[in-house]
């Protein structure tokens, strides 16, 4: 009977996640839409500038409202701010509680008026949130426990990037690679779930495909490997780059005090007016600058490969300032689009100096995506699996993998860190919860090899406080622990937790068992 309960219970979520799916697909739809539509209008503007200086006042006009209306939306909500990842993140963890509502409607107002400006940030990550609250909404219109709840929330995540990106499976990855860090079946069933249904209705209702389908034709030989190691190694550098300079560029912000901290968005949208005018084709989250790379690469001479490089530092600069004014939108298509720039330079080096065949640069533009995305984000398989489903071929496993793993080397010996890791630690949580609540919640945590408790019993283990061990997940087989009952590798404990200490339990967790 109990287990019957437990089977009607699952099948309940699964209809929620789906769904949940269907309605991320709606509001992601429609965000889409609007910036598709928003941005061919700021581009007409910004063309018939060239026949009529006086559109400048119309443009300017537009972009100060659109930051002060966008910078209000922060004002009143400050995690509508930013791409949202570290926002999901922190939920995710039981470090951060915030309402919906609020957010849903100001993220996706507010990212259409920003991102469709051609200001250099994306809509990817607010996808990502987008679909997050809208699991949250859902979870609380049934009432779901806190466990169901997270599911929900995730499988939102999940159908936001894939709605997003066209792309479910990395969608779904992402979430559990880099989002949740919870591998458990009942979180990738779901997450799945709502992912195609969230990826069935832009693709049918909406006819949006995938944002960077970019064929290819030509497989990359194993002779010219060695090419992907210096690319891997360049990749892992500039990676490296980019997280210290986000961080750095934030204390521009610090000394800019004639205007108030919710408007410093007004900075990058009027800086973006030059660039608009007379490089168009670079602007905005970084696909047509993607796309136009095709008409660069046909060509051939060093003047290209210093516009090249000279397109890489305007990206990866002005991605970063828009990005640290606190705007609602994302930085993940800007790092694909900084990616692909790398990969285009590198490979329109070699082929001036005559080290490898021009129609093979392509082919560097599609591993340098992934590997960049790899070493920044720190998801591999995420990146992977984004560029096969935008692809559509299984040709390039390979070396997109010598280039993400190298990357990664790279990243690692430098004491990387994942990019949004990085942001959900630094951001001012007073809205963290901690306190003890009196109410029952659970935890999954995964035993990593070369974790501290392995071949531990759990009698050995110094707990956190309010904290049971319900039970342990061995492969096919469910352990009833006792204080005896030894830990390895691969298992996957239940915790039985106070609601209230979710948080604090997550961190000492992860700190026992000596990854922090």
């Amino acid at each position: 009977m109990i287990f019957k309960k437990v089977k009607i219970s699952a099948y309940k979520v699964l209809m929620q996640a789906l769904l949940v799916g269907l309605l991320v697909g709606i509001v992601v739809g429609i965000f889409r839409f609007g910036i598709e539509k928003m941005s061919a209008l700021w581009l007409k503007l910004f063309e018939l500038t060239h026949d009529n200086p006086y559109w400048f006042v119309v443009v300017i006009v537009g972009l100060i409202l659109t930051g002060v209306i966008a910078g209000y939306f922060v004002h009143q909500q400050a995690h509508v701010g930013g791409s949202g990842i570290p926002e999901v993140k922190l939920q995710l963890q039981g470090k951060l509680d915030i309402p919906w509502w609020p957010i849903l409607w100001r993220k996706l107002l507010g990212g259409i008026m920003v991102i469709s400006t051609g200001i250099f940030l994306g809509p990817e990550g607010p996808s990502l949130q987008l679909g997050s609250t809208i699991g949250q909404g859902v979870g609380e219109k049934f009432k779901q426990s806190k466990t169901n709840s997270r599911i929900l929330l995730a499988t939102g995540a999940a159908s936001g990037l894939a709605a997003a990106f066209g792309a479910p499976l990395s969608g779904v990855m992402f979430v559990l690679e880099e989002v949740f860090h919870n591998f458990s079946s009942r979180v990738w069933m779901n997450a799945l779930a709502g992912a195609i249904a969230a990826d069935f209705v832009v693709s049918n209702v909406f006819g949006q495909k995938a944002v960077l389908a970019i064929p290819y034709k030509h497989t990359f030989p194993v002779n010219l490997y060695w090419q992907l190691v210096i690319l891997g190694v360049i990749l892992g550098l500039l990676g490296q780059l980019y997280k210290h300079s986000l961080f750095s560029f934030k204390k521009i912000y610090t000394h800019i005090t004639w205007i108030p901290r919710w408007l410093h968005g007004l900075i990058p949208l009027l800086m973006v007016i030059p660039i608009a005018y007379y490089l168009p084709a670079i602007t905005g989250p970084g696909h047509r600058l993607i796309f136009s790379l095709s008409g660069f690469i046909t060509k051939s001479g060093w003047n290209i490969v210093l516009l090249l490089i000279s397109f890489y530092i305007l990206r990866i600069v002005f991605s970063i300032f828009s990005y640290d004014s606190g705007l609602p939108s994302g930085i993940f298509l800007p790092i694909l689009a900084m990616g692909a720039v790398i990969g285009a330079s590198y490979g329109m080096l070699m082929v001036n100096l005559h080290l490898m065949p021009a129609h093979l640069v392509v082919n560097l533009i599609i591993f340098s995506m992934a590997g960049y995305f790899a070493v920044i984000i720190r998801a591999p398989f995420t990146a992977i699996i984004l560029i096969t489903e935008m692809v559509g071929s299984l040709l390039h496993l390979m070396p997109l993998a010598v280039v993400a793993f190298v990357g990664l080397i790279i990243d690692n010996l430098m004491d990387g860190k994942p990019i949004y890791g990085m942001l959900a630690a630094n951001m001012q949580l007073d809205d963290m919860t901690q306190d003890e609540s009196g109410h029952e919640d659970q935890i999954t945590v995964p035993v990593y090899e070369g974790s501290s408790m392995i071949d531990k019993s759990i009698s050995q283990i110094s707990w956190p406080k309010n904290t049971l061990v319900k039970l342990i997940k061995r492969g096919s087989r469910d352990i009833i622990p006792n204080g005896k009952t030894k830990i390895v590798a691969g298992d996957a404990l239940i915790l039985v937790i106070d609601e209230g200490q979710r948080a604090t339990v997550y961190d000492e967790m992860t700190k026992l068992q000596g990854f922090k």
